[in-house]
C-alpha cells in the first residue's frame, strides 16, 4: 500500500538550486509542510536529495537546471510557480576558484546568479523571501569603484560581460573572479530587494559564509591548504565553519523573524574579514 505522507492540498513551494551541503541544512529548518523543488545540474545529485527527503515526507520535485543558461533559469521558475505559491528561493550555485577559469566563474557566480535574481523576482509569493549564498571574499580586494559598483548592480544579465570591469584584461585571474562575483551578488541583491522582489511584497538577501567544510570544499584544501590554514588559524573563533551553522544563520532571514531584512549581507566567517582587517593575518603569505 502506498501512503500518503500529506493530504493538504495548495501546499507553498520551497526552491533550491544548487543542491549542496549548506543549501540543504537551510531548508531542512524552514520547509516542513511545503512542497519541495530542487535544480541541479548534476541528475546524480537530484537523485540522491530526492531520495533522502522523499524518505522524510516531503512531496519533492526535481529538475536538471543549468546554471548558466537564462533560458534553464526561467523554465525552473516556470516550474516553482506551476508547483503552487513559491514560498522560498535559496541559489547556492556557483563554481570556486579552483574549480573554474574566470570566464566561467564570472558567466555562473555573477551572471548566472543575476539570471536566477530575475527569475524569481517574477514569480515568487507575497510575502515570499530568498537567499543567495555569497561569500566572505566578498568583502576581500580588489575594490570597485563606486561608479563600477553602480554599474553592476543596474546592468541587465545579457550585458553584464560588455562591462570594463569584468573584462578579460581586468579579471585576470579565477581568484579575482570570484571575489567579484561575490561582490557582485550582494550588489545584485540591494538592486533586486529595491526593484523586482520588493514590487511583489518579498524580501531577497545573501549570505557570506567563511570557511565551511563540506565536501566541495576539499577541493579547494588541496590546492591550497597552507593558505586556508592561516585563515583558520588567525580567525578569532580558531574553527572551521558547518554546514548547519550556515541553515541556522539561512533559516533565520528566511524567517518572520527577519521580516524588517531585505537587500542585506550577512557575514558568517567566525571573525575572519575581522581578523583580515586588524593584520592578524595576510592573504598573500
Amino acid at each position: 500500500m502506498a501512503m500518503v505522507f500529506d493530504r493538504n492540498e495548495n501546499r507553498k513551494v520551497a526552491v533550491l538550486l544548487g543542491a549542496g551541503s549548506m543549501g540543504t541544512a537551510i531548508l531542512r529548518r524552514v520547509c516542513a509542510g511545503m512542497t519541495l523543488l530542487f535544480g541541479d545540474i548534476s541528475e546524480k545529485r537530484l537523485d540522491e536529495v530526492k531520495r533522502e527527503y522523499q524518505g522524510y515526507g516531503y512531496a519533492v520535485e526535481t529538475m536538471v537546471v543549468d546554471a548558466n543558461s537564462k533560458e534553464s533559469i526561467e523554465a525552473f521558475a516556470a516550474k516553482a510557480a506551476e508547483l503552487g505559491e513559491v514560498k522560498y528561493y535559496i541559489h547556492t550555485a556557483g563554481h570556486s576558484p579552483n574549480q573554474a577559469s574566470p570566464e566561467k566563474i564570472i558567466d555562473l557566480d555573477l551572471i548566472g546568479s543575476k539570471y536566477a535574481l530575475d527569475a524569481f523576482g517574477k514569480v515568487i509569493a507575497k510575502g515570499g523571501a530568498g537567499l543567495l549564498i555569497s561569500s566572505q571574499t566578498g568583502y576581500m580586494f580588489p575594490p570597485l569603484s563606486a561608479e563600477e559598483e553602480y554599474q553592476i548592480m543596474t546592468t541587465p544579465a545579457d550585458k553584464l560581460k560588455d562591462l570594463p570591469c569584468l573584462s578579460p584584461e581586468r579579471i585576470t585571474n579565477s581568484g579575482t573572479a570570484y571575489i567579484v562575483s561575490k561582490k557582485a551578488n550582494h550588489l545584485q541583491v540591494q538592486y533586486s530587494a529595491a526593484h523586482e522582489w520588493g514590487e511583489r511584497g518579498a524580501r531577497i538577501n545573501t549570505i557570506s559564509p567563511g570557511v565551511i567544510v563540506t565536501p566541495l570544499a576539499y577541493d579547494e584544501f588541496n590546492a591550497n591548504g597552507a593558505g586556508y590554514q592561516r585563515m583558520i588559524d588567525a580567525t578569532p573563533m580558531r574553527r572551521v565553519g558547518s554546514p548547519d551553522e550556515i541553515g541556522a544563520a539561512g533559516a533565520f532571514l528566511l524567517s518572520d523573524d527577519a521580516s524588517y531584512v531585505t537587500g542585506t549581507d550577512l557575514l558568517v566567517d567566525g571573525g575572519t574579514i575581522a581578523a583580515l582587517k586588524n593584520k592578524k593575518f595576510n592573504l598573500g603569505r
